[in-house]
């Protein structure tokens, strides 16, 4: 595939794995936006928060988002949940937001094995009141981003990475 694909979506949505099985299936790699502020802060995601606030994990952000936009070229980016928000992100590539409802992704984030783990790295999945506000807040600036929707709660890995490669195909995104 030409060009990069920015999966966007709500945390525990399957943005790695997809990401993952898109490479996979096209032949290009796949980076993670998370794994590279860590690269750059030498700090796991949750001790940044933690220790520097969100604020200061949105700006690395930006920094990932600029060098991903001079630097990266035929690759699928994995965002994190507030990615959406560069302001470069068109720059960057084709959009592609992964739903799913708030429910479904609580439920695919419990039936994982390492269940404990995924939900301990997600600061912002402490609180699920509060959690499923920000989902709620966020639903419709996603899809004021995206190029392209993909639902993707109750489905295959495989059936979403099909559906994705089919829609860009078939499109002019």
């Amino acid at each position: 595939m030409k060009g990069n694909i920015i999966l966007i979506g709500f945390m525990g949505v399957g943005k790695g794995r997809t990401a993952r099985m898109l490479a996979k299936k096209s032949g290009n790699f796949c980076v993670d936006c998370d794994d590279l502020i860590e690269s750059y802060t030498n700090m796991k995601v949750k001790n940044i928060f933690k220790t520097q606030g969100e604020p200061r994990f949105r700006e690395y952000e930006q920094i990932v988002a600029r060098w991903l936009q001079k630097r990266v070229r035929d690759t699928i980016i994995s965002t994190g949940g507030g990615f959406y928000k560069v302001p470069n992100i068109r720059k960057i590539g084709t959009v592609v937001f992964l739903h799913s409802e708030f429910n479904q992704i609580l439920k695919a984030i419990h039936s994982h094995p390492k269940a404990a783990q995924k939900i301990k790295k997600r600061p912002l999945l402490q609180d699920l009141k509060k959690a499923e506000t920000l989902f709620k807040q966020r639903l419709p600036l996603y899809r004021g981003v995206a190029d392209l929707e993909i639902q993707v709660g109750g489905r295959s890995i495989d059936k979403v990475t099909d559906e994705i490669i089919k829609r860009l195909t078939d499109s002019s995104c």
